[in-house]
């Protein structure tokens, strides 16, 4: 069934577009959970308890400034180190809530709040790809907060299900990263990147954004290839934008 025979199937689309959201993030959810449990395992090691990973992953919710902290994690914890890597790790999120901005605009605060805590980079990619193809459709409005919600605590809900597990299940797994696990991230987000492909002209500012951070990583300790690779993608985005 197309998008424009779901939401017309819909109706008011109250309980169906949720759904519609969870169904569409199903794929992405299998591939969440081996780096989930990888996570969990990881936090174990370093000596986190159950229940502080849990708080850490409901809290946080965003996986590659978790995997940092963990990396950098010692007893006791280098507290200022790690909330420094985390806000570099999570500075493309304000890339992707300004880029979500438009949409929620309209929408009251006590939607556009828990929307913006749920924005993570598979929700926010599923949510701007289902608003582009109902725009194309001609359905309005282009973004749908349900289909988005439904997406997001779904993911939600999987990563901070499985990181937990992922922590139980840790002691005896052991380094899990000898069973492949840890190659499911990546290949979730070459995913959703190709998803989001449409063409090479609107790919340039990606190609920018992968080769300063590839070339900060090299030669930049510490984790301003993040930030650097979120910045250089915007600038290059906007003096692009004309050619596009």
């Amino acid at each position: 069934m197309g998008i424009s025979q779901t939401v017309e199937a819909a109706g008011d689309g109250s309980g169906s577009e949720f759904r519609r959201g969870v169904t569409s993030c199903a794929p992405v959810l299998f591939g969440t959970i081996p780096y989930a449990l990888v996570l969990g395992a990881q936090a174990t090691q370093k000596g986190l308890s159950t229940v502080e990973l849990s708080m850490m992953t409901g809290l946080n919710f965003a996986g590659g400034s978790e995997f940092a902290a963990i990396q950098l994690w010692t007893s006791p914890p280098h507290i200022v180190l790690i909330v420094a890597i985390t806000f570099l790790v999570n500075s493309r999120h304000l890339l992707m809530g300004a880029a979500l901005a438009p949409f929620l605009r309209d929408l009251p605060k006590r939607k556009v709040f828990p929307a913006l805590f749920f924005m993570c980079d598979e929700s926010w990619a599923l949510g701007l790809a289902d608003a582009r193809q109902r725009a194309v459709a001609g359905i309005t409005p282009a973004f749908s907060p349900r289909y988005y919600m439904g997406a997001a605590l779904a993911m939600y809900l999987t990563w901070v299900a499985f990181t937990t597990l992922g922590a139980l299940l840790g002691p005896m797994l052991g380094h899990v990263e000898t069973y492949g696990f840890d190659m499911a991230f990546p290949a979730v987000f070459l995913v959703l990147m190709r998803g989001m492909w449409t063409g090479m002209a609107a790919a340039r500012p990606w190609l920018v954004s992968l080769v300063v951070a590839a070339l900060v990583y090299l030669f930049v300790p510490g984790a301003w290839y993040v930030a650097a690779g979120a910045v250089s993608g915007l600038v290059a985005a906007w003096l692009m934008a004309g050619d596009a």
